[in-house]
């Protein structure tokens, strides 16, 4: 009678298994992307000067977005920056105000889905989001920065591969979305279930231009042991600004003096 129990046990425990597997299969997107739907305020209530842009991506989606013009002296190179994985453009507010306050223009994008942005994201849907932000930002004639926060930093490396920018800011980049799903779902097979694979590290072995890691010693999000390894992969010529004490989200990575320096280093060298 006792083994039948424990046969019944077990069984029940994997069937519970499988169903836990099978929804983290089926709702990963929901898991990935967390996305601030609402829509944003005008831009020029946030950062005074800054306009609301829109940009159309090659399938077809109108996405809105933000152009900060620098009130610093120009220095002749923006940057677009790509967000993490969850938020909108308005979030990164501190930032462009930072940036543009020492003569870099800014273009704050929103992925498909974000910010009242229409459509759903994914890896694909990224990648085109982000060459759309590319295209209309290369107009201004200026020497390119991408700046990519978290996921955003395995979109603008894709991008990069294809549209060499003039210098890559990588702010808490993962290896590759599973390995940094692993941290977060440990009691998951997180690298079969994926759909969307985000491949920094491979392809950062196709770009060789000038490259900055920032991150944070105490990040538990992504750990600082995966963004070392990102700038251990780097082709160019690439520097680390590990920021102690810091985690994921602080504020420091918003308009923190490491990080605002880090992008002015990359800025002269672009220039």
């Amino acid at each position: 009678m006792m083994l039948v129990w424990i046969t019944r046990g077990a069984l029940a425990l994997l069937v519970l298994a499988l169903l836990v597997v099978g929804l983290a299969w089926l709702f990963q997107r929901s898991l990935i992307y967390l996305p601030d739907r609402s829509p944003v305020p005008p831009a020029a209530t946030v950062l005074p000067g800054a306009r609301d842009v829109t940009l159309t991506t090659a399938d077809g989606l109108r996405l809105g977005a933000w152009y900060v013009p620098a009130t610093g002296p120009a220095r002749g190179v923006s940057v677009l920056v790509a967000g993490g994985n969850a938020g909108n453009r308005a979030h990164r507010a501190p930032l462009a105000r930072a940036l543009a306050a020492r003569g870099l223009p800014v273009l704050l994008m929103d992925y498909r889905g974000y910010g009242g942005n229409p459509g759903r994201p994914s890896e694909a849907g990224l990648a085109l989001d982000v060459r759309a932000a590319r295209e209309h930002l290369a107009r201004s004639g200026d020497a390119l920065i991408y700046f990519g926060e978290s996921l955003g930093a395995a979109v603008v490396t894709e991008l990069a591969t294809e549209h060499p920018p003039a210098a890559l800011l990588l702010r808490s980049p993962f290896t590759d979305l599973a390995d940094a799903g692993q941290v977060n779902y440990p009691f998951l097979p997180v690298r079969p279930l994926l759909w969307d694979r985000f491949p920094v590290t491979g392809h950062l072995a196709n770009v060789r231009v000038p490259t900055t890691v920032v991150f944070g010693s105490r990040d538990t999000i992504v750990p600082a042991r995966l963004s070392r390894a990102v700038a251990e992969a780097a082709q160019g010529p690439v520097s680390s600004v590990e920021i102690a004490g810091a985690g994921h989200n602080d504020r420091v990575f918003l308009d923190g003096p490491e990080l605002v320096d880090a992008v002015l280093d990359l800025a002269g060298r672009a220039a």
